[in-house]
Formats: structure tokens, sequence, C-alpha cells
């Protein structure tokens, strides 16, 4: 069976934008080949930092196109579209058909069975695939056009052994390769794919990113394991390190143990986000003076050893520094500070915002019987941080300083927590804030940075959301729910806004608080899919939902999610469908208000108080709802609904008792939609 080897060589490409070209060019070609009715026993894609190849193994040198109808032009338009539909296929009007489907009578051809040289379809393939790789920034190679992610230098392109020729560029594919060794470069010939192998293998290049992550681990687990460290290393640093060497070479690396005194997130910043290192713990989970650093070639003099490790003790000597100098500065007056620190142009500063935090979590202390004091100062200090010089060298330790100099400084446990805690979640799958003080503020932060920008009118677009609201706003719903809080947010969304405008911001957008509820409803479509409720409960409750107590709404998703298909949901659902189909076919006006003098029967009578002893339910405070109940009340209103339609005409020859009737069961809907619109669910209408 055939074998083609597509290499494309260019210069060296970062990890992030060489995983994803290599994606899609994998995904592009083997949905070409299945398109093209093209069969393969094996494909695969291979990168390194300078290369990426394919691999196409077991496919016939024949393509067997069958024979297929093309519809064309409806039958009786003018002349030369039709002629232009046969140039477009190679055909004359002998081969034209005409058949009768739902939408008119058309013209078809039918086109002949063939057979075509798989070579050809592969250079279409081919260059198509090359074509189609989406790189976020793209170089072209001195005066070319041609663009790429960086610049392309050769294709080597082999099919059985010979050169499958082909144009892209300025670049013409051939059967050779480039081998770089120390800044020379030689070309060499490709036989086969085992050939080509070998010739990297033997000039320490390890083509399957595969290989080279294994080849990484087992060093790993065989340090850890010498040393009595746990197995422990962060899995996308690894992604990242593997494609950035060709020939992965681990070296275990210590530096002074004086260091260790540092926080242990200061060291792990150091080592992980700057240097690309990789830090390593005891079995206690304790960080060690020891790390681990994946060079591209073999050490053999100490050479690499000794380098990183004067840059590791060069940083952490920094790091200590900025450290000893910036715990001692009261957080307190470093507030005053942040008045030079700009929030957003027309948001004022960061001394502003934490203003406007204070007052809010003190709000929100309020409504939950906490401390209110605590709150208010660990709004107050929560961006103090931010003019230390530690922040200022490691930003992505922002608020977990801050908790590391609050507790220096002797504030209490819950304030200290809340200053690196009120950032969370930090992503999708990222822990919330679970400590009162601690949720407190992270509610107001979120919600506070939410008001702002959407009062200023910089809201997200559907491809642009350059101040993460929309991450904002899902880390405020999870917080909410998280901690079951039934917090209601217009009134807090509103008093935000009146904070805001009394410190001289513009308010450009008198729909923001609208408009911000509703976003939230949209993120929260996201959280309620996320837990796999099912598509028709999230529109039906969504849809219809008007109030802003989100753990409410969640409960109910929750709820109905769990019942819909049991006995439960089943008959709730079914006494609704026969209510609605009803009101819905009667075409009145109704209001839901049925007059009890004209109850004629005693089922009318039973099921209306049963609807009252189901609304005074509906009544009490969010805190006090058990929905849980009150869904089993609505499936066990299923009894009295059957004893209704079997025994009341709601079309009564008397038009007074007949809309006496279509109000309560208009009644009816507008309990139950109450809970969810009901109307919006599968097999309702």
């Amino acid at each position: 069976m055939s074998e083609f080897i597509l290499e494309l060589y260019s210069e060296e490409i970062p990890p992030n934008l060489q995983i994803n070209a290599r994606n899609n060019l994998y995904e592009k070609i083997k949905s070409s080949l299945i398109e093209e009715n093209l069969k393969f026993g094996y494909l695969n894609a291979f990168s390194s930092p300078t290369r990426l190849t394919i691999l196409l193994k077991d496919f016939s040198d024949k393509i067997e196109i069958p024979s297929k109808e093309i519809r064309g032009p409806k039958v009786g338009v003018m002349e030369d579209i039709v002629n232009n539909f046969l140039n477009a296929h190679n055909s004359s009007r002998k081969d034209l058909m005409e058949k009768q489907s739902n939408k008119g009578n058309y013209y078809y051809i039918k086109t002949n069975r063939k057979e075509v040289q798989t070579s050809e379809i592969l250079k279409k393939i081919v260059v198509n695939s090359i074509a189609s790789i989406k790189w976020k920034k793209s170089m072209r190679w001195a005066d070319t056009d041609l663009l790429w992610g960086r610049p392309l230098r050769s294709i080597l392109s082999i099919y059985n052994t010979k050169t499958l020729a082909f144009n892209y560029g300025h670049l013409k594919a051939t059967d050779y390769t480039q081998i770089e060794k120390d800044l020379d470069i030689k070309v060499k010939k490709v036989v086969n794919f085992k050939d080509y192998q070998k010739l990297l293998s033997n000039n320490n290049i390890i083509i399957d990113h595969k290989d080279r992550e294994k080849k990484i681990i087992k060093k790993f687990e065989s340090f850890y394991k010498d040393k009595n460290f746990k197995n422990y290393y962060d899995v996308k640093l690894l992604k990242e390190v593997t494609n950035i060497v060709e020939d992965p070479q681990v070296l275990l690396i210590d530096f002074d143990k004086k260091y260790l005194e540092l926080p242990k997130e200061i060291i792990i910043s150091t080592l992980q986000n700057h240097q690309r290192y990789f830090p390593i713990f005891n079995k206690k989970d304790e960080i060690t003076n020891f790390f681990l650093v994946v060079a591209n070639k073999k050490d053999t003099n100490n050479i690499i050893k000794d380098g990183n490790k004067r840059v590791v003790e060069a940083r952490l000597s920094d790091a200590k520094f900025f450290w000893d100098k910036d715990k001692s500065k009261n957080l307190i007056k470093q507030i005053g500070k942040l008045k030079d620190v700009k929030f957003y142009e027309g948001l004022g500063s960061i001394y502003n915002k934490t203003q406007r935090l204070r007052k809010l979590s003190g709000v929100l202390a309020d409504e939950f019987n906490l401390n209110k004091e605590k709150a208010e100062v660990a709004a107050s200090i929560c961006k103090s941080d931010l003019c230390s010089d530690l922040v200022n060298e490691y930003p992505d330790l922002q608020g977990l300083m801050g908790k590391y100099f609050a507790l220096s400084q002797g504030f209490e446990d819950d304030v200290s927590n809340a200053l690196s805690d009120h950032y969370l979640p930090l992503g999708n799958n990222s822990v919330t804030s679970k400590k009162p003080i601690s949720y407190v503020l992270a509610i107001a932060d979120k919600i506070d940075t939410l008001v702002a920008f959407f009062l200023i009118n910089e809201k997200p677009t559907s491809s642009k959301d350059p101040f993460a609201l929309r991450r904002s706003a899902i880390g405020l719903l999870r917080t909410v729910i998280d901690n079951k809080l039934n917090l209601k947010l217009r009134n807090l969304i509103s008093y935000n806004i009146r904070l805001l405008e009394e410190q001289g911001v513009k308010n450009i957008n008198d729909n923001s608080e609208n408009e911000i509820l509703d976003f939230l409803k949209e993120r929260m479509k996201n959280i309620l899919k996320d837990k796999n409720i099912k598509n028709d409960i999230i529109e039906a409750s969504i849809n219809s939902y008007f109030s802003d107590n989100y753990f409410d709404l969640y409960k109910k998703n929750i709820l109905m999610n769990k019942y819909i298909n049991k006995e439960v949901g089943i008959n709730a659902i079914s006494s609704y469908k026969r209510a609605f189909n009803i009101v819905e076919s009667a075409k009145e006006n109704l209001l839901g208000k049925p007059d009890a003098v004209l109850f004629r029967k005693d089922e009318e009578k039973h099921l209306f108080e049963k609807l009252n002893e189901i609304r005074k339910s509906l009544t009490v405070t969010d805190q006090d709802k058990d929905y849980e109940k009150l869904l089993i009340s609505l499936s066990e209103i299923k009894i009295f609904t059957d004893k209704f339609f079997d025994n009341v005409i709601v079309n009564d020859d008397n038009n007074d008792i007949k809309n006496n009737r279509l109000e309560l069961l208009k009644m009816f809907c507008n309990i139950f939609n109450n809970f969810i619109n009901f109307s919006k669910l599968e097999g309702i209408s």
C-alpha cells in the first residue's frame, strides 16, 4: 500500500501556534480525504519547533469517483444560466435531464463513474490544507508574499519514494529536508518515512511530540523516585516545554535553601511562569530547593545547569529584596497611593474603585448578617498590593501578595484571605470564594467591574471581550450559586451606579441596569449547560424569569431537570398541557382571575382552592421557598385537573360560565409559569 510524507520546515514556531497548526493541518487533511472518498489506514501529524509533518499510509493509488446526479437551475430560466451550469461541469445539452422535486422542475446532469490518480487529489488536498491553517500571527519570508506563522523555508513532499511536486507561494515541494546544526544548514534527501525518522534521530531530533513528552515524563518520574519527591508536574507547562525542544534532556538543579523562606508562590512563579522550569515538592506537599529544567541538548560540562542555577538565584534574590521591603509597608497607608493607579479611562483610579468596594461590601455584609467592619477593611486594602515592587515584578501574584502582607502585619485571617480569594474563580474549573468576607468582596468586585464598564458603554461584543466581562459575570454567578446566596442584584447594581455617578463617572448608557441583568441571564445559560440541564428547561426558566435572584433560578433548573422524566415531572407537564392547549385555542384576552361566584361544579371549586394553596407558597420569601415541595404540589394537582376535565365542560352554553372557566385555566397556567414557563418545554404545544 502507498505512503505519503509532508514536512513543512520553518523558523521556530512558538508552542501554542505550533500545537494549533498541527491540529488544524491534521483535521483539514483528514476531512478532505473523507470528502474525496480516499480511504486510508493511517494518518498522523507530528511537530517539532521547526517542523510540521504529516504521515499518510495504506491507501490506494487510484480513487474511484462514483456517478452522481447534480442539480442545476430551474427549468425555464435564461439560456445563459443553463449554459454556465453545463460549462462548469464539462457537460453538453444532451446530458441535461428534467426532474420534478417538491420545490419545482429542475435540470439535472449525471456524471460518469471515473478513476482518478490519488497523487493528483493529494496535491489539491495538501495545498488547500496548508493554506487553511489559521495563525494568530503571521510573518513573511524576505520579500515574498507568503504568510506563515514563522517564515517557511522548505516543503518536503514524498509519494511512494518519489517527489509529489507542487508549488506553494515561492516554494516548490522537493524530496529533501533541511538539518540545522551549529548554525550550519545541510540539505538531506529523504526516500520514505523510515528513512526520514532515522535521519532526524541521527541528528538528535525526535519528530513525534508524544515521544518527546513520554521521554520527559519518564525522566521526571525517575528523579522523583530517586529523591523521594512528590510525583507532580504542571501538565500545561509540560505541553509547552515539549513543543520548544527537539531532543529533551532533563536536568535536576538546586538553589540556596535560604530562599525557601519566601512564600512558595513567589518561588513557583519564578520557576514556572518566568523560566518554564518545574518546581519540586516533597511528599508533604512542601516546596523544595530543587527544580527540573528541560534542555534541548546534553549538558556534558554542567554549563547549562550552572547557568540556570545562577539565573534562578538572581531572580529569587531580587524577589527576597522586594519581599523584605514590601511586607513592612502598612497596607492602610498604601491606599492613598492607589490614587495614582488608573483603573480605566473615564472610570477614575483604583482608589476610587476601592472606595466603591468598601461601600458595596458594607451593604452585602448587612444583607448576610456578617461583620461589617471586617468586610469594609478588606475592601479598603484589597488592591493595596498593587503599589508593591513585588507585584510589579510578579503581576500574576496580585492578591496573593496582599494576603501575605496582611498576615505579616497582623490582620485577621478572614480579612487577609479575602485579599486573595476575592479574585476567584480564576477560570471555568477554578474554585470560588467560600469564606463569608471573601465572597462578599468577590461579589462586590465583580459587580463593580460589570457596572463600571456597562455604564460607559464598553460592553462585550459577539467577537470581543477585552475586559473579560463574561468571565466576571460567570464568576459572580458561580460565587452566588456555590454559596447558596439568596441575593437580589438589581438594587446592588442600582446602588453601584449611584456610587460611580457620585465619583463623577459620566453615565452614557441609561439602560445599563437592565442590560447587566440580561447579560447575567445569558451567562446563566452557560452555567446551566455545564450542569447538563436540558436546553428546553433552560429556555423555559430563563426566558420567563424576571427576578434578579440567580440562585433561585438555579434551584428551579436543577429540580426540573431532576424530575422531568419522573412521575412528578410527567404529571405536572401533562396537567399543564391540557390546560394550556384549551387556553391557547380560546383566543381570548384572559387574565387568570376567575370569579368564585360563577363556579357551578365542585371540581371547579376544588381546583380553585388547590391553586390558591399553591399560590400562597409562592409568596413566601426566597430563602423560605421549598421548590422541591412546590414542584411536587404542581404534580399532585393532576388529580384535580383530571376530575375537572372529566366532569366540567369548559365551553358552556352560558358565555359568563365559559369565560370564567377559561379564566380558571389561565390562572392555572399562570401559577405553573411562575415556577418556569411550562409552555416552552418540549412536547407542550
